[in-house]
């Protein structure tokens, strides 16, 4: 219990740390590709501009409109956080360490259901933007809220019908019985590169960025569901959001790239702690790559129109998802008959 509590911390403390330097990196990333250089004056290299932003969030005041609904408002931003911290506790982030005799499991927790609990998770997160921007009497925010919660329910149909597709495959819904059944068979990414494609448009969607990012679309809405926050709790849902882009590329890592499989460690006869923190590299690094390209596409895509994101969720991602788990069914059928 006492290593799950440590371990539970240390992860807590990594997923808010990313969180932050996710800002730091996007703008880095977007200078990089606008020719500019970016985030340079708080620290070498500018490398503590999310401190310096997390201070600013901390001193600002905390506004609350006259005629806005104040539990609910202070409610939204809270949920919306939490349920992001969550998810992470059943994802995979290596095998075991063995430190002073005592074995520790490098995942939070491995229920059964681990793929329908972080579904679980996303979908309760929607009620954090959907209260905020209702609870804010603003008709902008609730505009955006609105939009939040189509475009959540519309993505998570494709995305659910993604992992149907994975789990005739692997047998499990447990995360680690996916990654370990990567570890025999090879990488989702191989056996369901359909399934993946799917899973990663609908992951944009679910985590509002561009080019899904209607929900709080500027041009449109102001600042969307967000428009009246201030303060930290603007700074949540600000945090929420790249703690979901850190997660879900954390469980695209999982789902299809073998989390934190390597090809050929096994092979080596490393010591297990070392092939283990090797394996957690692994990880990081394909959740740090899925991270960039969240950030390379922001910057590269336009935003989609909102008849445009619904055709695309609807129209073709609902029956792509359909038509995979018949060609996965096929497949499977003929290969073991």
């Amino acid at each position: 219990m006492i290593a799950t509590a440590i371990f539970l911390l240390v992860l807590f403390v990594i997923t808010l740390s990313v969180a932050a330097y996710s800002t730091y990196g996007e703008r880095k990333v977007a200078a990089f590709l606008q020719d500019r250089i970016g985030p340079n004056r708080a620290g070498p290299f500018g490398i503590l501009q999310p401190l310096a932003d997390g201070t600013k969030m901390f001193m600002k005041e905390d506004f609350v409109p006259l005629h806005a609904n104040k539990k609910l408002f202070l409610l939204g931003p809270a949920i919306a956080m939490v349920t992001a911290l969550l998810t992470g506790v059943v994802i995979p982030w290596g095998g075991t360490l063995t430190v002073f005799g005592t074995t520790i499991n490098l995942q939070g927790a491995d229920p059964e259901i681990g793929i329908l609990y972080v579904f679980a998770m996303v979908s309760i997160g929607v009620y954090g933007i959907m209260l905020g921007g209702w609870a804010s009497n603003n008709k902008f925010a609730l505009l955006g809220a609105v939009r939040a919660a189509s475009q959540m329910v519309s993505y998570e149909l494709g995305m659910g019908l993604s992992i149907v597709a994975l789990v005739m495959l692997t047998g499990t819904l447990s995360l680690s019985g996916i990654v370990d059944y990567q570890i025999a068979h090879g990488w989702g990414i191989i056996q369901q590169p359909l399934g993946f494609l799917l899973f990663l448009v609908c992951a944009f969607a679910e985590t509002n960025r561009a080019p899904f990012d209607m929900p709080e679309c500027e041009t449109e809405l102001v600042g969307g569901y967000h428009t009246e926050f201030s303060s930290m709790r603007l700074g949540f849902y600000l945090f929420a959001e790249y703690t979901n882009m850190f997660i879900s590329s954390a469980v695209i890592s999982t789902l299809y790239f073998g989390g934190y499989h390597v090809p050929g460690l096994a092979s080596l006869g490393l010591d297990p702690n070392v092939a283990a923190i090797i394996g957690v590299a692994a990880m990081f690094a394909k959740t740090f790559f899925f991270i960039f390209f969240f950030m390379w596409v922001r910057w590269s895509v336009p935003r989609f129109r909102f008849d445009q994101l619904m055709n695309l969720g609807w129209k073709k991602l609902i029956p792509l998802g359909i038509l995979n788990i018949l060609l996965t069914g096929g497949i499977h059928y003929l290969f073991n008959h």
